[in-house]
């Protein structure tokens, strides 16, 4: 049988479980037989308790701030518990802030409920291994196999071999004095104005305290969450508010997460948008120049902008490039041991510091250079010439394979005939939600444009949602 991959699996995609709160798979009945099949994958896993020095296996449990969270936390916390398995509460706190806590507290295992940068009506599951990295598709598979069959449906401990759910109070505490291990040692971030927008998300309390606990001046929006304000045209998805706050308050950038806290947009201090891309040039060319640069090899993907490869080239790294998915970006930065590595839309990993991509850790790293070097990120985005990139999504019905629809490959062959060596075209179906992305990169404005919306009135002619 060949390996899984998320087109051939009922229940986890490109990012774990994820779709409408409440509505298969994304329901309190799942939730609990995901717990059940996860306690058991992981307790076989893993070695006895009493080997490490414990009397019990144990799960960190952590989420963003949608209300949906209380209703999937205690159906997976039962799941869990149901298979003797102890569960670690740790409410709200940001993606990478769990996976540390499940390294942390020396757990078998951690799980989030976060559906990352969608609306609050979406929630998600997202699991990782003990080491702090997501699961590989061979062993979501096995958590798959065991919530549609019946294996370990006569399981079921009794008495004291039961699990217990305990509250971690002080998960939100470590994971600010983990993320400051990152910042150099005695470097400060005094005189710093910075605008945060922490998207009503898991990062409200985390991101804030840490750059006041680092000594810069801050303005804070949107940290407020009711539940349902998550992500609402704010955040990294909605950065007009953070572009005019920078203005407003004289910052000297922006910074940016998501719901969970997992990736980083930023704004320099003309308030121009700073994307992942940009970063990974302004990180890899400062570490380059330091000898620091493991490999001399920067992970990204086929998205990234065509100015990265020749930022880093021409400071004498490379860049090397997967699909998709920061999963795929960390499997590859393992297998090449890489360092730094990471996605244009934000999600970006410094594997120096953290397992996973993490919005303040990475925003630490460019708040260190330009306390190194003096200079504004404006000018130290000047390393990178970004090429002209269009992308568009449609919004579509079904995802049937794209290299079937005869119209969409004509306008995709047509685009890279005129293009050739000079530019990229990537048409790929969002792992998360209902839409088709167009991508296309060039020399020329206008041709690319013409070409990506050739592509997408195929798309749309043939899979398009009314």
């Amino acid at each position: 049988m060949s390996d899984p991959t998320p087109a051939t699996m009922k229940l986890f995609g490109t990012d774990g479980v994820r779709g409408k709160a409440n509505i298969e798979p994304v329901t309190a009945e799942t939730a609990l037989k995901l717990g059940r099949a996860a306690a058991h994958v992981f307790r076989n896993r893993h070695a006895a308790p009493a080997e490490r020095g414990s009397s019990r296996h144990k799960i960190v449990l952590g989420k963003d701030t949608r209300l949906s969270g209380y209703m999937l936390e205690n159906a997976m916390t039962s799941g869990i518990l149901s298979m003797g398995v102890d569960v670690l509460l740790i409410g709200p706190l940001p993606t990478p802030g769990v996976a540390y806590i499940a390294r942390s507290l020396r757990a078998d295992a951690a799980v989030v409920l976060t559906a990352s940068h969608n609306p609050y009506d979406d929630n998600g599951i997202k699991f990782f291994d003990r080491d702090g990295y997501k699961l590989d598709a061979a062993v979501e598979h096995e958590i798959e196999e065991l919530v549609f069959g019946g294996a370990i449906d006569t399981i079921r401990p009794t008495a004291g071999a039961v699990g217990k759910a305990t509250r971690i109070d002080d998960a939100l505490g470590r994971y600010i004095e983990f993320a400051k291990t990152s910042f150099p040692r005695g470097m400060t971030l005094d005189g710093f104005r910075i605008v945060v927008d922490t998207a009503n998300g898991a990062g409200y309390k985390s991101t804030p305290c840490i750059l006041r606990e680092l000594g810069a001046e801050l303005f804070v929006y949107n940290n407020a969450p009711n539940g349902l304000n998550i992500n609402k045209e704010c955040g990294s998805q909605h950065p007009s508010g953070l572009r005019q706050a920078v203005i407003a308050h004289r910052a000297h950038l922006g910074i940016a997460h998501d719901g969970d806290a997992d990736r980083v947009i930023f704004c320099d201090e003309n308030a121009r948008l700073v994307d992942g891309d940009e970063i990974l040039a302004v990180a890899g060319v400062d570490l380059l120049q330091k000898g620091q640069l493991r490999n001399k090899t920067i992970v990204a993907t086929l998205m990234s902008n065509g100015g990265l490869d020749e930022a880093i080239g021409k400071a004498g790294g490379k860049v090397v490039r997967v699909q998709v998915g920061d999963k795929y970006v960390i499997d590859e930065m393992r297998r090449l041991d890489a360092s730094v590595g990471g996605e244009q839309s934000g999600h970006l990993i410094f594997r120096d510091f953290t397992t996973t991509g993490d919005g303040i850790v990475s925003a630490l790293q460019v708040l260190r250079v330009m306390r190194e070097t003096g200079k504004t990120l404006s000018e130290l985005c000047r390393v990178m010439q970004r090429f002209p990139q269009v992308m568009l999504n449609v919004k579509v019905r079904s995802k049937p394979p794209l290299d079937s629809i005869g119209g969409v490959q004509d306008a995709i062959r047509e685009a890279k005939a005129v293009l050739q060596e000079a530019g990229s075209v990537i048409v790929r179906y969002s792992g998360t939600e209902p839409l088709c992305r167009v991508t296309v990169e060039g020399r020329d404005r206008a041709v690319i444009e013409r070409h990506a919306q050739r592509i997408a009135d195929a798309v749309q002619n043939q899979v398009g949602a009314a």
